[in-house]
């Protein structure tokens, strides 16, 4: 979660200190591979992988992919319509879950449904919500690719329907976009 919060200071306060041109310029290559893997840990199925002490966060998991796709830094072969169908798998992964929400209509904690054993203790309601920051793409104009392109299989859906993708890479800094 803190990595999509770092990339926003960066880029708002740009001249802090003498190095961070620098620091900015790896931070964004960092930034744009690991949206790269975010988008690869779709399951085909909308599933991705429950890991992380902030699981309960959801969807929101997703965040830095989300921010990329609103700041258009995602990588070269990562598409905008992979990651809007990729998204959109996900959050209908984890919304059409019986349990999600309590009588009165508020987030409870799990992933797929209701499981509170997931929630470390810092947990609570108000931090549920971080699952909104996957809808950051909402900021993209209606006339954005991202909206506007034709549906894509994300990569993991290619691969398991038995379609070839490129083979994965490692990060080669500094990469600048």
């Amino acid at each position: 979660m803190i990595q999509p919060m770092y990339l926003d200071i960066m880029e708002q306060n740009p001249d802090i200190a003498a190095d961070y041109p620098e620091i900015r310029k790896k931070m964004i290559c960092r930034a744009g591979r690991f949206g790269t893997i975010l988008e690869r840990l779709i399951g085909p199925d909308g599933s991705y992988p429950v890991v992380g002490r902030s699981i309960t966060y959801r969807f929101g998991a997703f965040q830095l992919l989300a921010q990329l796709a609103l700041s258009h830094r995602l990588e070269e072969n990562v598409t905008p319509a992979q990651v809007r169908c990729g998204l959109t798998a996900v959050i209908r992964r984890v919304v059409e879950a019986p349990g999600m929400f309590d009588a009165a209509g508020w987030l409870r904690p799990g992933v797929c449904g209701y499981q509170p054993g997931l929630a470390e203790r810092y947990i609570n309601t108000g931090s549920l919500y971080l699952c909104c920051a996957v809808f950051l793409p909402l900021g993209l104009s209606p006339e954005d690719p991202f909206w506007n392109a034709p549906e894509e299989d994300w990569r993991a859906k290619k691969v398991w329907s038995g379609r070839d993708i490129p083979i994965d890479h490692s990060l080669q800094e500094p990469l600048v976009r």
